[in-house]
């Protein structure tokens, strides 16, 4: 069964054994819309299963966040009109000309094309990919598009981020749900991971000016609005702190200097994130 965000907004949780994000699905009077389309076909299929068994409008669109494979990978499977943005059209024509077995995945890990998480949970999640097919979204938008499922409205906005430049949020303002995708996370495609924080700032006010009272992202529970800017008030402070600084030890002594404490793991991989993101500028 999937899980209840509000009265017409569900959702199926992360698997992070496989890195299955978060699935959504939004019902209106007269369709529904699916929040991306899973990391495999299996994955695609388990979520349209638990739908099937729902006394709901019929699924009509697939909305996907961002081109990453465990977002897009069960496009085919799920067998309905996609919409992205363009960018991500443009991601997901590119990586229709890939071969995915494990040989071509090890070469692209070895370029620095490939990410060896994402090599290692392809290979978990979908050990034979002989028949995976890509496809590409039936619809693109440039900046927001806004879908009325009948009672109901979608609003889609790119909003960017270094995590993947094509990524767009899924607001339903009848509910006040928020679908973020993976926008919120590190840059894990150039070097180490990495925020910038004036493009986090720019970002985060994309998001706030909805009106929202759960938001959901890609690999996480979903949080209520006051954990979500608690989180995002302290990410923004911590890259304050960093500011341009290039050495994590100088970083790290400046939070204990500010904060009058030592930070926690978390925040610690947050001032390397702002640090390795100052070193990228700089190489920039």
């Amino acid at each position: 069964m999937l899980k209840k965000l509000a009265n017409r907004v569900y959702y199926m949780p992360h698997y992070s054994e496989t890195d299955r994000p978060s699935l959504g699905l939004i019902c209106g009077d007269t369709f529904s819309v699916i929040v991306d389309s899973g990391n495999s076909p299996a994955h695609a299929r388990d979520f349209l299963n638990l739908v099937q068994k729902m006394d709901i409008p019929p699924v009509k669109f697939v909305v996907i966040t961002h081109w990453h494979w465990d977002h897009i990978f069960g496009m085919k499977t799920m067998g309905f009109l996609t919409i992205s943005h363009e960018g991500t059209k443009k991601k997901l024509e590119y990586l229709r000309t890939l071969k995915w077995d494990d040989a071509s995945l090890d070469a692209r890990v070895e370029t620095g094309e490939e990410i060896e998480f994402c090599s290692v949970m392809i290979k978990r999640e979908m050990p034979a990919r002989n028949h995976l097919e890509l496809k590409v979204p039936e619809i693109t938008f440039n900046h927001t598009i806004e879908l009325d499922l009948g009672g109901v409205t979608c609003i889609v906005e790119h909003v960017g981020g270094v995590h993947a430049q094509d990524s767009s949020i899924i607001y339903i303002p009848n509910e006040k749900v928020m679908f973020l995708g993976d926008c919120i996370y590190q840059d894990f495609y150039s070097g180490d991971w990495s925020y910038n924080l004036n493009e986090l700032v720019v970002l985060l006010e994309k998001i706030k000016k909805y009106d929202v009272n759960c938001y959901v992202t890609g690999h996480q529970d979903p949080k209520t609005h006051e954990e979500m800017w608690a989180f995002f008030d302290d990410l923004t402070t911590i890259g304050e702190i960093v500011g341009n600084e290039v050495s994590l030890d100088k970083a790290v002594t400046r939070f204990i200097e500010i904060r009058k404490t030592n930070p926690s793991d978390e925040q610690l991989e947050y001032i390397q994130n702002f640090v390795s993101g100052n070193h990228k500028k700089r190489r920039n």
